[in-house]
């Protein structure tokens, strides 16, 4: 049997290096949090191949004392705790003594370092753990780390990896973490010696937002504050017409350090609840200061998990305050339509035909004329099915290239398939449908919102309720159908075969759009341009944290390209796996047929009621969205019979 040993210090550090160094961007957020423990008004990063190659941070923080460089990258060696019970009153944002040790075994290492009272700077090198004794050499007063070839001698860990673009984006983000938790700070990050951000010091966090994230999102943010048992929180949430698909812009700080708590997320989500569309999350920046003896931050190596020793207050403190702010707010949402079919404020330019907008008071304020979740909150400005092209006589809902027959356009709708991963190109078209001069014939009634056409079976009727469902009469009973979930199998179905066939219809644009995005979420964009492009969006770098778009698709010609680019970026944050092609561009292919459908709460004409009915014959699988809902509940007469007791 195998005998018990002391494991050697080598593996003891290479286990905690497991433990705290993943990737490139662990190493920049603990080698930042040294600085911002040494008190540094100035911090410069320089990344080289995404970290892979080179991670260089320089403070003008208070420095390492000669004496103590060695214990500075020795296992459980700190100055910021000395006894056990000094874990449960923490206030720096290191203390545990691993970050350092574990980078100097996993890679070659440079510390530079030099007091304010000392004349000179001393420097020790550490070879993959093989650590030199201190020598002089010149340097500024404060601290410069240089981490080169990150685990050079563990190779598997380094061949796991990701892109350059991939692991920059993750250095990024936690950079952007600390700029927001610490807005006095001069922060500089360069990524292969050009310069990505400089920001420059200011003691007010809307700046440093609105420098780091954009004019766009700082213009909508609600401030926000409440203090209550010795515990204050304080910050910015966005309003609800700018959201997100992910809690990624949910950003809370612990008296300055970045955290996740499941509870406060869960009291941000349910503040909201009523305001936001399904599927949709918050933007916060939340700051809570608690003292630091009510709260365990020893609970996780790296230090982004907590425990509170009243969770439950917290959240009934950041609900209600949260909710106070915004019953004291008007919070309604107007729609805006895009060119010369919009209208005012004041309702002085004529709507277009087909579409109705309403405002929203949300959670049922006094005086809120509808509380409907179902009324327009959009974040895309629904377009009039009436103006698109006309499909074999009938109006299309979705906007093809030009003139085509019906017949064209079943020969490029495939057969059902759960996604592009179970799609093969030898898949084969199911059989014709009937031509164009066997479709149902229209007749419109007067009544707003009702048509009836006619078909071999005889005559269907057919009205929208609620502005989001269409009831229709048949042989068997009634149907009841969304529209939303219909149109969108419909586009989701007219997509699918163009973007496997490089063929998706797409505009360049006169006058290309800017789009102001986090360092991470460009990063990620550029990396997959090429995917974007199948897709018809045309992606270019410009500026230090923007996207061009100079191309996209013909169907999304009404679409908010902004936010369509912020939610693809977001679709292609997967930080568990990079994502498979094929995968990749199905999920895209979802989002982009939701964003490019009718939605619940729009209002449809007749004709365009019945354009979408005569198209739900045209495609396979109508019953059910690409998401898997479905799209339409069947209620036959002999169940019609037995509600109302006609069954004896």
């Amino acid at each position: 049997m195998s005998r018990i040993h002391q494991l050697d210090s080598s593996v003891v550090n290479k286990i905690a290096a497991g433990e705290v160094i993943e990737r490139p961007a662990n190493v920049v957020k603990e080698l930042l949090e040294n600085s911002l423990d040494a008190l540094a008004s100035r911090i410069e990063i320089d990344i080289e191949a995404g970290g892979g190659e080179l991670i260089r941070i320089v403070d003008d923080g208070e420095g390492i004392h000669p004496d103590d460089l060695l214990l500075a990258v020795t296992a459980h060696a700190t100055s910021k705790i000395a006894t056990a019970d000094d874990l449960f009153r923490v206030q720096t944002m290191g203390f545990r003594g691993e970050a350092l040790a574990s980078i100097a075994e996993v890679s070659r290492m440079r510390l530079r370092s030099r007091p304010p009272s000392s004349a000179t700077g001393y420097e020790i090198l550490s070879d993959c753990g093989q650590i030199t004794p201190p020598q002089p050499c010149g340097c500024p007063i404060g601290t410069q780390i240089e981490v080169r070839q990150l685990f050079a001698n563990t190779p598997v860990r380094r061949k796991f990896l990701k892109s350059t673009g991939t692991e920059f984006a993750h250095i990024a983000e936690h950079f952007s973490r600390i700029a927001l938790a610490q807005p006095r700070l001069h922060l500089v990050l360069r990524h292969n010696g050009k310069v990505v951000f400089e920001l420059p010091g200011t003691q007010q966090l809307l700046d440093r937002i609105r420098l780091l994230l954009g004019n766009e999102l700082a213009d909508n943010l609600i401030p926000v504050e409440s203090e209550s048992q010795g515990v204050r929180m304080w910050g910015y949430v966005a309003h609800p017409s700018v959201s997100k698909s992910t809690r990624k812009s949910q950003h809370l700080f612990l008296n300055g350090r970045w955290i996740q708590d499941r509870s406060l997320q869960h009291a941000l989500t349910e503040a909201y609840r009523g305001l936001l569309m399904i599927g949709r999350q918050p933007i916060a920046f939340l700051f809570l200061e608690v003292p630091a003896d009510i709260v365990d931050v020893n609970v996780h190596p790296t230090k982004t998990e907590v425990r509170f020793a009243d969770g439950q207050a917290l959240f009934r403190q950041l609900l209600s305050m949260l909710r106070t702010k915004f019953l004291s707010m008007n919070l309604d949402s107007t729609v805006h339509l895009p060119g010369g079919g919009g209208f005012s404020h004041a309702g002085a330019t004529p709507r277009p035909r087909g579409v109705e907008l309403q405002a929203w008071s949300p959670m049922n304020v006094p005086g809120s004329t509808n509380s409907s979740p179902n009324s327009s909150l959009w974040n895309n400005t629904p377009r009039p099915m009436a103006e698109l092209p006309r499909v074999g006589g009938y109006e299309s809902p979705f906007e093809p290239a030009s003139e085509f027959e019906i017949s064209n356009f079943k020969s490029q709708i495939s057969e059902p398939a759960a996604g592009l991963a179970s799609f093969a190109a030898t898949d084969t078209p199911p059989a014709d449908l009937p031509s164009a001069e066997s479709l149902p014939s229209v007749t419109s009634e007067t009544h707003a919102g009702r048509v009836s056409h006619t078909t071999s079976h005889g005559e269907l009727r057919a009205m929208q309720i609620r502005d989001t469902y269409i009831v229709v009469e048949t042989d068997e009973g009634l149907t009841l159908i969304d529209q939303h979930a219909l149109h969108e199998r419909i586009m989701y179905e007219y997509l699918r075969p163009r973007v496997l066939d490089n063929a998706v219809e797409s505009q360049r644009m006169l006058v290309p759009e800017t789009v102001e995005l986090t360092p991470k979420e460009t990063s990620l964009l550029l990396e997959y341009a090429d995917v974007l492009n199948q897709l018809g969006l045309g992606v270019q770098e410009f500026g230090r944290q923007t996207v061009l778009i100079d191309r996209y698709p013909v169907m999304l010609k009404k679409a908010n390209l902004s936010q369509l680019v912020r939610d693809l970026a977001e679709q292609l944050d997967q930080p568990e796996k990079p994502p498979d092609r094929r995968d990749l561009l199905d999920s895209l292919l979802h989002m982009m047929s939701c964003k490019a459908a009718i939605k619940a709460g729009q209002r449809l004409s007749p004709e365009e009621i019945d354009s979408l009915l005569a198209q739900r014959h045209l495609i396979d699988d109508a019953h059910h969205c690409p998401h898997g809902r479905p799209t339409a509940l069947v209620l036959t007469e002999n169940e019609l019979e037995r509600q109302f007791g006609r069954l004896g």
